[in-house]
């Protein structure tokens, strides 16, 4: 069975628990903090992955790290997926956990690239164009790329809204390369 299909599993579990005791912020907010701290931390993501390193040594070195930050429940999740051998999928799990999320929430994650930083009057003003765009929430994430000499990128699950000036003068160069062919022959 796929990583994404195991993973999918435990987070929907998790999703259902959380909902059934009605602590579903509670668990998002743990999410978020136990992903973005995998995400951050590739040693802790090696030692989760190790065979070398007993369960015991993981399931307390996670209890140190998370015990005082987030929910029993949570906390009674993670020693399960341990116990079941599955704590090299945590990132994955909570990764897939927070897109449960988020969906349930009508929220959509952007990604933005612009050639400068946005202004935080810009940022408010794209993530409200975007929200009538695709009539949810937008989170986005926002990254500097100067390769695009000016203007904007921004990604939306499978849909790419590409303005940067990089982007134009390519379809520029295509279209001149078209007509040259064209009257060349």
């Amino acid at each position: 069975m796929s990583v994404y299909r195991i993973s999918y599993r435990y987070a929907n579990s998790l999703m259902q628990l959380a909902e059934e005791k009605k602590i579903f912020k509670r668990v998002t907010d743990d999410a978020e903090l136990i992903f973005n701290t995998l995400n951050s931390s590739k040693e802790l993501r090696s030692v989760l992955k190790s065979p070398v390193v007993k369960l015991n040594d993981k399931k307390s070195l996670l209890q140190k790290i998370f015990e005082k930050k987030i929910s029993s429940e949570t906390i009674g999740f993670i020693n399960f997926v341990v116990e079941k051998n599955r704590e090299d999928i945590l990132f994955d799990i909570f990764k897939e956990f927070i897109a449960l999320a988020d969906k349930k929430n009508g929220i959509v994650k952007a990604k933005v690239v612009s050639a400068v930083d946005l202004s935080d009057q810009l940022k408010v003003k794209m993530i409200d164009g975007l929200g009538k765009k695709t009539n949810k929430k937008v989170s986005a994430n926002y990254n500097v790329d100067t390769n695009l000499i000016g203007g904007f990128i921004v990604r939306i699950e499978d849909t790419v809204y590409d303005a940067s000036i990089k982007h134009q003068l390519n379809l520029l160069r295509k279209k001149f390369s078209e007509e040259i062919n064209i009257s060349n022959n």
